[in-house]
């Protein structure tokens, strides 16, 4: 038996496991089993509370095809709302061990429990082999990307910690994102994979994003996504620093701070319900 919490960010949702007591059988086949929507819980992934050495807590996130994720900002705003709310800590800033570095985050507190979390994204990566992206060194910034089928799209790679692509497009809403989105992710320029935004620009201040994740599929949010797609919009001259992205599960807001050339990322983080899983 394995107790298990649900929980949603801006749609984002996640099955949230305390592993510091109980080491969880078979990571990879639990996870396919539990994030299934018609034979399990459903979810985007599972975060994994673990202790630290480093810092407060550590965090591992399971896609639902039983790959394992460097960081989620969406993820993460639920996984210290988890530890909060249980009374695990009763601190109000925290950082959390992921395997994108240690993430620092600060708790917005109503009734006693979390309601909102602003996430220090860190930095964002540009470079294309720290993305990983094959090809010359530098940026991917407004490049060509030729697809098998003859498309072609223009797109700025960025990593959060983790790798994505962002594309610009008109028609959002009808665009054939189950169609482009794994071509794009199991692109052989992407030795890791990579997730991929979709985003339409609304006006200097905001935009609307729809995300391909890697190893999931459609979401209906991405909190790293949200962070790559702020960072490729200041590159592209498209959009100021700060910006609110609308996303099919809820809004973000986002901001890429020149004074210390870090991204941060704010929403919200809901309890659904608890459970515990037999199988």
């Amino acid at each position: 038996m394995i107790k298990f919490t649900k929980m949603q960010g801006t749609g984002n949702d996640y099955i949230v496991i305390d592993g510091r007591k109980k080491k969880l059988p078979g990571a990879k086949k639990l996870t396919s089993a539990m994030c299934d929507r018609h034979y399990g819980v459903g979810s985007d992934g599972i975060l994994l509370l673990l202790p630290s050495k480093t810092a407060d807590f550590r965090m591992r996130v399971f896609n639902p095809d039983g790959s394992e994720a460097e960081m989620c900002g969406n993820g993460i705003r639920c996984f210290v709302k988890y530890i909060y709310d249980n009374r695990l800590t009763g601190a109000k800033k925290l950082s959390v061990e992921t395997p994108a570095g240690i993430k620092k985050l600060e708790l917005i507190v109503r009734n006693n429990k979390v309601d909102s979390v602003i996430v220090n994204m860190g930095e964002p990566i540009l470079r294309r082999d720290k993305i990983p992206m094959i090809g010359d060194p530098g940026m991917a910034i407004n490049e060509s990307l030729h697809l098998p089928d003859g498309s072609r799209f223009q797109i700025t790679a960025v990593s959060m910690g983790n790798p994505h692509v962002v594309i610009y497009v008109e028609e959002l809403d009808k665009f054939p994102i189950e169609k482009y989105g794994p071509l794009i992710e199991n692109n052989p320029l992407f030795p890791n994979r990579t997730n991929v935004e979709f985003v339409k620009v609304i006006n200097r201040n905001e935009v609307a994003q729809r995300t391909w994740e890697r190893g999931t599929g459609e979401t209906l949010s991405c909190g790293t996504g949200a962070s790559a797609v702020t960072a490729a919009c200041v590159l592209n001259k498209m959009t100021e620093r700060k910006i609110l992205i609308h996303l099919r599960g809820g809004d973000l807001k986002t901001e890429w701070r020149e004074q210390d050339n870090t991204i941060y990322l704010a929403g919200r983080a809901v309890e659904v319900f608890r459970g515990e899983w037999l199988g």
